[in-house]
């Protein structure tokens, strides 16, 4: 029986595509388990009510809102009080039996055992020497982990423990700028360490998860159908594109889409639009992108 209580999933009208396979996926090894999206912006209009139907999700009960990016992620602290659960970006899907590494530690956190260098740890998390300059209790991080994918437990932080870095405002914003990366992820890891070193908090490290642009050895669609593959959380960060076939790994996406379109009335039809429709959008807001910076670049300051 699964520690978990629920798997949250961050979801946002720029991931549906990705939204629909995390969920396929989680159902695929996982049928009754609890999934609640974590909604910080905006929906594709009708994924909810989609998601629901035929996949029995949720959304959790939140204020509704511009979270700003990422910080969603940081809700299911302050939930019901000793619940356990998982937090997954969309753009990651299941190999196998995830929780099962959930159930054989007692800590109330269970992150990735990633190793990064003393630059790129500035540069993805947080920069510790600008933070020792507005609390002396800062110091190296023991340990660091992309926030795509980890085990909480609700109760044991409070908003307070994120005080003074962090604007509880819509959007939420990191304080100062510059000491903290990519949205919520450096604040949580500066907090989950200063708890650690501080308090004693104990938060475990497992390998749970794998990045296509590292290894993806032992992970195709034969191994994971066999569910003979590692069970970890394989997460697409930084690397999307416009077509999903030009990723790696991307045989897996098709096989949980597949597999979710297959639930729904007149499926094919709908995936083929869909992927269609993802593509384009990806394109657009690339384009749109592109033309904004080049702007800015041509604009006297």
């Amino acid at each position: 029986m699964s520690q978990v209580d629920c798997i949250y999933v961050a979801a946002s009208a720029h991931d549906a595509r990705y939204t629909r396979t995390c969920v396929a996926s989680i159902r695929y090894f996982y049928p009754d388990i609890p999934i609640r999206l974590l909604v910080g912006g905006r929906l594709q209009c009708g994924l909810a009510n989609e998601l629901r139907r035929y996949w029995g999700t949720g959304i959790a009960d939140l204020p509704a809102g511009d979270y700003g990016w990422g910080f969603v992620k940081l809700e299911p602290l302050f939930g019901p009080a000793r619940e356990r659960f998982l937090v997954l970006d969309s753009d990651t899907v299941l190999a196998g039996l995830v929780l099962e590494a959930r159930n054989e530690s007692s800590a109330p956190f269970l992150v990735d055992d990633e190793w990064q260098s003393e630059a790129d740890t500035k540069g993805l998390y947080y920069d510790w020497e600008k933070v020792r300059k507005i609390d002396p209790d800062a110091h190296p991080p023991q340990f660091v982990f992309n926030t795509g994918q980890w085990f909480g437990t609700a109760g044991v932080l409070t908003r307070d423990d994120f005080a003074p870095w962090i604007e509880w405002t819509m959007p939420r914003k990191a304080c100062p700028p510059g000491h903290f990366m990519n949205g919520e992820q450096g604040l949580l890891n500066y907090v989950l360490n200063r708890k650690a070193a501080l308090d004693g908090l104990a938060v475990d490290r497992r390998k749970i998860m794998r990045w296509p642009g590292h290894s993806m050895d032992g992970l195709n669609v034969e191994t994971v159908s066999k569910r003979t593959a590692p069970p970890v959380v394989i997460h697409w960060a930084g690397m999307k594109k416009p077509r999903q076939r030009d990723l790696i790994g991307a045989d897996l996406l098709g096989f949980f889409e597949r597999l979710y379109y297959r639930r729904l009335l007149g499926g094919e039809a709908r995936r083929a639009f869909g992927s269609c429709w993802a593509t384009l959008s990806d394109w657009h807001r690339g384009s749109r992108l592109r033309m904004k910076l080049a702007y800015r670049r041509r604009t006297p300051k």
